[in-house]
C-alpha cells in the first residue's frame, strides 16, 4: 500500500506543482488538453452511482442472510450460499457485458439513451450484494446461541428476535461489510464504464449518463501525456484516499467486537 501511495504521488507532483490542488475542483469543465482539470462532475458521478448501489443492496443483502440463518430450510439455504458465492466471484467485465447488452437496452425503451447513471448503479448493486450478504451471514452466525434462547425463553418471536437480538450483536460485522461494499463499488472500473454512457457531467437524473473517476482513467490513460496524464495520478491519488478512509473506518468498527 505505501509503494502504491507513493508511486502514485510521485506521478501527480507534476501537475500539482504546477497548478495545485484546488484547480481539480473549480475548473470550468474537464479539458486537460486546455489545461482544464476540473474532477468535479466525475466525483460527483462516483458518489451517486456508489450510494444508489448501497441504497438498494443493502437491504436486499441484510435481508437475505437473515433469511438464509433463521427461516430457510438448510438445503435452501446452502443453495442460496452457493449462488451468492458465484456472483462474488463473477469478473465485473461479465457484469458490465450483460448489462451493455440487455439492461442498457431496456432502459432506453422507456428512457432514451440507456446507458445512464440508473444502469451503473444496477449493475453495481448486483455486484456488492454478495459482499454484504456473505459479510452478514457470517455476522449473524456468530451471534451466541445463548442470545437466542434467552429470546425464545422470553417468548419473543422470530422477527422480533432478529430486530431486537440478532442485529445489535452482530452491528460490527454489518457495519464492516457495508464499507467493504462501498469500497467495491467506488473501486468498479470496467462494468461502470460500459454501462454508464461515460459523459462528463453531474447527472440531473437517474436516466442521464455520467463518468465516474475510475471510468476516466481507463478511458484516458492510454493516450494521456504530460500534466493530462500526472493528473490522472491525482484522480487515483483521490480515489486511493477514499479506499483508505474507509478501510481506517471499518477497521475501527471491527475492533469494537460483535457483541458490543
Amino acid at each position: 500500500v505505501v509503494l502504491i501511495l507513493v508511486f502514485l504521488i510521485t506521478e501527480a507532483l507534476p501537475v500539482l506543482g504546477q497548478v495545485g490542488l484546488l484547480p481539480f475542483f473549480t475548473d470550468p469543465s474537464w479539458h486537460p488538453a486546455e489545461s482544464l482539470y476540473n474532477f468535479t462532475p466525475m466525483l460527483w458521478g462516483t458518489l451517486f452511482v456508489t450510494a444508489g448501489a448501497m441504497v438498494v443492496a443493502t437491504p436486499l443483502g441484510i435481508l437475505s442472510a437473515v433469511f438464509c440463518q433463521y427461516y430457510a430450510p438448510s438445503s435452501i439455504a446452502g443453495l442460496y450460499r452457493r449462488l451468492i458465492e458465484l456472483l462474488a466471484g463473477m469478473p465485473s467485465v461479465v457484469y458490465g457485458f450483460w448489462g451493455l447488452v440487455e439492461l442498457v437496452p431496456l432502459i432506453g425503451r422507456f428512457q432514451p439513451p440507456g446507458a445512464s447513471l440508473l444502469a451503473g448503479i444496477a449493475i453495481l448493486t448486483l455486484m456488492i450484494l454478495p459482499t454484504i450478504a456473505l459479510t452478514a451471514d457470517a455476522s449473524f452466525a456468530k451471534v451466541a446461541p445463548e442470545y437466542l434462547k434467552g429470546a425464545a425463553a422470553l417468548g419473543l418471536s422470530r422477527w422480533a428476535t432478529v430486530r431486537g437480538v440478532v442485529f445489535p450483536a452482530a452491528k460490527s460485522g454489518l457495519f464492516t461489510g457495508l464499507i467493504l461494499g462501498t469500497g467495491r463499488a467506488i473501486g468498479e472500473t470496467m462494468a461502470v464504464l460500459m454501462v454508464c454512457g461515460n459523459v462528463v457531467q453531474i447527472p440531473k437524473s437517474l436516466f442521464e449518463p455520467m463518468r465516474t473517476l475510475t471510468a476516466n482513467i481507463a478511458l484516458e490513460m492510454a493516450y494521456a501525456m504530460g500534466n493530462h496524464r500526472s493528473a490522472l495520478f491525482v484522480s487515483g491519488l483521490l480515489l486511493m484516499a477514499i479506499i483508505l478512509v474507509l478501510v481506517a473506518i471499518a477497521e475501527m468498527i471491527s475492533k469494537e467486537g460483535i457483541y458490543e
